[in-house]
């Protein structure tokens, strides 16, 4: 068992390893929401997991009480000057969902807390989704002036067409854990932090003593449609980059 952590002031993305399962833990002290260097190292942490050949399986989870995750970090985006910045920012968000699809493993999200914006994409684009009983969900982009371009993808493969404009479309309603649920964001929902994380533990052990190149091939069927997304997200953060320059976004931003 070993750990390898990027130590951040700004918080911190975490590995640890033992038994053929590889746990991601990221972490930012405001309600894990997401700056760039976070999302980076949630991108190089996953890719890393993925390679190693000792890992069976990952798990995504964030630590903290609060927000599973809320979504891009404010005070980055107030923060960017101009559209290439704005794309190389949004492109976190691509490079994070693209570790996910390429690990050749299946990808297990904890989600202990509500998840809003980029945090519902992260939600969508792992394998498997296990929640908390209250663990809401909230699309949240438009309310800001920009929109789900670049977890769009990730949203409606799990979702259906019709539930992420649904979504997309309502960024101030929360979605319940048994709305989720049923739409198939999250495979299944626990009234309890502790039978979340036994069902979890069990799930992992499980898939770690299966043959590794039947899950490898597995996933690339599961994944089956989305070889584009490489450019197709980065097309997408372009729009985001973009989007998130308007004098809307800033008013918006500003009243939280």
């Amino acid at each position: 068992h070993y750990e390898q952590r990027s130590p951040m002031s700004d918080g911190y993305v975490k590995t640890s390893t033992g038994g053929g399962i590889a746990t991601v833990t990221f972490h930012h002290p405001k309600s894990n929401s997401l700056p760039g260097h976070i999302l980076r190292g949630m991108a190089e942490a996953i890719t890393a997991a993925g390679k190693d050949p000792n890992t069976r399986v990952i798990i995504l989870r964030s630590d903290g009480e609060k927000a599973f995750c809320a979504g891009a970090s404010f005070d980055e985006l107030v923060a960017i000057g101009n559209a290439e910045q704005g794309l190389e920012f949004f492109s976190g968000f691509a490079h994070v969902i693209n570790a996910i699809r390429t690990a050749p493993v299946l990808v297990i999200g904890r989600i202990h807390s509500h998840t809003v914006g980029g945090g519902v994409g992260l939600a969508c684009a792992v394998d498997l989704a296990y929640a908390l009983v209250d663990a809401s969900a909230r699309l949240s982009e438009l309310a800001i002036g920009i929109g789900p371009f670049v977890v769009g993808p990730a949203v409606e493969r799990k979702v259906g067409h019709g539930d992420f404009g649904l979504l997309s479309a309502t960024p101030a309603t929360r979605r319940s854990a048994q709305w989720c649920e049923q739409h198939g964001m999250y495979a299944q929902i626990f009234e309890s932090i502790d039978a979340l994380d036994e069902h979890i533990d069990a799930h992992a052990k499980e898939l770690s003593a299966y043959s590794p190149e039947a899950m490898a091939d597995l996933k690339r069927v599961m994944w089956r449609g989305t070889e584009d997304w490489d450019t197709l997200l980065i097309e997408r953060a372009r729009i985001s980059g973009r989007l998130v320059l308007s004098e809307f976004t800033r008013e918006a931003i500003s009243k939280f």
